[in-house]
């Protein structure tokens, strides 16, 4: 993941951060236990409330569901999903991060199409055939990718893509021409693991996972479920570059909130379930 033309693998991609200032809305350790159904009846009820700007995830330890809102939530979306909870609104923490959670493309330097760039995640292969991952929004858009923003030099199609909902494409290498490096073995990220992510906007950068199973409503881009909370910064273009942890593949840059001056939120989609869906391998 180093060249820019014949070595497209890596580099990743999309927006996010800014330092979370938590400002939790209950004594988690005042909690009362809460079942995991009815963690999972709160957690559904925080998506149905639909407020733009959050993400959130089951905290089993303390018994509540935390929710992370974005400098656009006004105190009215917070009352909804305090208001959602019902009579349980103690179950509901809600913690602060500066910036807006959003999926972004931008123009730049790494994998384009259209208008657009984003970044090339993990290369794989099936049946001797070559694709690479890239994010879910970025596949949505984009029909066919090239190495340079003159798209002189062609990569291949999107064949597929999950957005909203998930967060993965995977892209056909067409030209033969072009080098796909391996190097990577596909794992499952942990809470507390020191990761790094690569993307064509900000080169690498390293944070901490800070949350699995995370959903994110972005703003006017839907929601994704399923994905890993980290405190790794990005910032447009950098969407579906890779999160790794060495040579262990754990993720595809979604979105977030910030930028890597200030610092901020960054979402990635599972590798593991772009790999399983598509039947590729990452060699």
């Amino acid at each position: 993941m180093r060249t820019k033309r014949t070595r497209l693998l890596a580099v990743a991609a999309a927006f996010l951060a800014a330092g979370l200032a938590g400002a939790p809305s209950a004594g988690a350790a005042d909690a009362p236990a809460r079942s995991g159904a009815r963690l999972a009846q709160l957690s559904d009820a925080v998506a149905a409330a639909a407020v733009d700007g959050t993400a959130w995830y089951v905290d089993r330890a303390s018994g509540q569901v935390v929710v992370t809102a974005d400098s656009t939530v006004s105190q009215a979306g917070i009352a909804r999903l305090k208001k959602a909870a019902g009579a349980d609104a103690g179950a509901v923490r809600v913690e602060r991060a500066a910036g807006v959670f959003t999926p972004l493309l931008s123009a730049g330097d790494a994998i384009y199409g259209g208008q657009y760039r984003c970044s090339l995640g993990f290369n794989v292969v099936k049946g001797g055939t070559y694709y690479f991952l890239t994010a879910g929004h970025c596949g949505k858009s984009v029909k066919t990718w090239y190495t340079d923003q003159a798209h002189s030099t062609l990569v291949g199609p999107t064949t597929g893509y999950s957005f909203p909902g998930d967060d993965y494409a995977l892209v056909r290498y067409d030209n033969t021409a072009l080098s796909h490096p391996g190097g990577y073995t596909a794992a499952n990220a942990y809470v507390g693991e020191n990761v790094k992510r690569t993307g064509s906007t900000t080169g690498t950068h390293g944070g901490t996972v800070t949350a699995l199973d995370v959903s994110v409503r972005y703003q006017g881009g839907g929601t994704v479920s399923g994905l890993i909370q980290t405190t790794v910064c990005a910032e447009p273009g950098d969407s579906g570059g890779p999160l790794y942890d060495g040579t262990k593949a754990l993720g595809l840059t979604s979105g977030g909130s910030g930028d890597c001056k200030s610092g901020g939120t960054t979402f990635f989609q599972p590798v593991t379930e772009a790999l399983s869906a598509y039947g590729v391998s990452i060699y």
